[in-house]
């Protein structure tokens, strides 16, 4: 099915939703949670069959607002809008698309902000650490009270690409086709190491107060600041930082020999940081990372990442990208060569794009043809 120019738009006006689900849910960690609420907006229609869904799951401080604009504020474009709608490369005339918030996000569904029913306060500190694993778990339930028995795909980028991997893993009945995107099978020490230097620069912020920061009326802007800075950093290739920012300084003919802002790297930092700090949960961005640091498939399987995906029955498309350095073009050999050897249906994309590991939410035409050829490919 080729793009109709005429027909590639948003999908325009949506509605965020809620499913509350009463039973509990054991954690991988041991926990469990008496009751939840997932977020979640859906596209498209779902077919008489019930054989065109396809599940998108979110990134690290993105949410379940994938596509379209809710009303009063059609600047608050969904993060993944250029993938999304009618003619474009996930196409809502043909698929019914959904688009779920994790557990622990602040964005909706139950999390660190949100009410403990045993204290009558907010989770805070309290509210235990999730895993990839409890994510898809939870969105199963959702799959189940949506009436989907089989998602066509499962499609995600970064912490994304672990959770539509992650479905082929617990669910391998349940989903027909996963594309991963810019990911990784698990955590280099590298990014363990950045993740930890973001949670110490939260943790140890004046406004913490050990997660307890609801009750004092306060945020750790400050740690969260620094941890967005820190994490911003790693999304971006130096080339594209070059690019856009190089050594120039921002309003001046030289350098003020101080500790304000002199180069528009720092200034664009700084915004990226501010920003941050204004929306995002602090306690939610630490269980996140240790979400990350946590995943490993292969762990149970001595390591053999090959004997850990055997299980899948899905077709996979695995994408990366050359610039990303974050979880580089090697982390996604590492998947497909393991697919291959466990006899999986596999595709592999390698994308030349400078934008780094973000790219992944970017609107290169190589890219999005190869998602776009992907999906028409799936037989509904």
């Amino acid at each position: 099915m080729n793009a109709d120019p005429a027909a590639t738009a948003s999908v325009g006006l949506v509605e965020s939703k809620r499913a509350s689900f009463d039973e509990p849910l054991r954690l991988k960690g041991g926990a469990v949670l008496p009751q939840f609420d997932i977020a979640y907006e859906t596209y498209g229609e779902l077919n008489a069959s019930r054989s065109n869904a396809v599940l998108v799951c979110h990134a690290l401080n993105a949410s379940h607002h994938v596509a379209g604009h809710y009303a009063g504020d059609a600047r608050d474009v969904g993060w993944w809008d250029n993938l999304v709608g009618p003619g474009k490369p996930l196409d809502t005339r043909r698929f019914f698309v959904v688009g779920s918030n994790y557990l622990g996000s602040c964005f909706g569904s139950t999390g660190p902000a949100s009410i403990n029913p045993a204290t009558g306060k907010p989770w805070g500190a309290d509210f235990p650490l999730v895993t990839v694993e409890d994510w898809v778990a939870a969105q199963a339930r959702l799959a189940d009270r949506l009436g989907i028995e089989r998602f066509a795909a499962a499609i995600g980028g970064s912490l994304g690409a672990m959770q539509a991997l992650q479905w082929t893993l617990s669910f391998p009945e349940r989903v027909r086709h996963a594309i991963v995107i810019a990911a990784t099978p698990r955590l280099s020490a590298q990014n363990i190491a950045f993740n930890e230097v973001a949670r110490q620069a939260i943790m140890t912020d004046p406004d913490f107060h050990g997660g307890h920061y609801y009750d004092q009326g306060v945020v750790p802007r400050r740690g969260l600041r620094i941890a967005r800075m820190i994490g911003h950093i790693t999304y971006l290739s130096d080339d594209a930082m070059m690019e856009k920012f190089g050594r120039v300084l921002r309003g001046k003919s030289g350098p003020r020999f101080d500790f304000d802002i002199d180069f528009e790297i720092e200034s664009y930092l700084r915004y990226q940081g501010d920003k941050f700090a204004s929306y995002f949960d602090a306690n939610t961005y630490l269980r996140i990372t240790k979400a990350l640091d946590y995943y490993d498939p292969a762990a149970d399987f001595g390591g053999d990442l090959a004997a850990a995906v055997a299980r899948a029955q899905a077709a996979f498309l695995v994408v990366s990208f050359t610039s990303d350095w974050r979880f580089s073009t090697t982390r996604s050999r590492e998947i497909v060569r393991a697919l291959l050897e466990a006899h999986k249906i596999v595709s592999y994309v390698e994308v030349d794009a400078p934008q780094g590991h973000d790219a992944f939410l970017m609107d290169d035409p190589r890219y999005h043809g190869a998602l776009r050829a992907y999906f028409d490919s799936i037989d509904l």
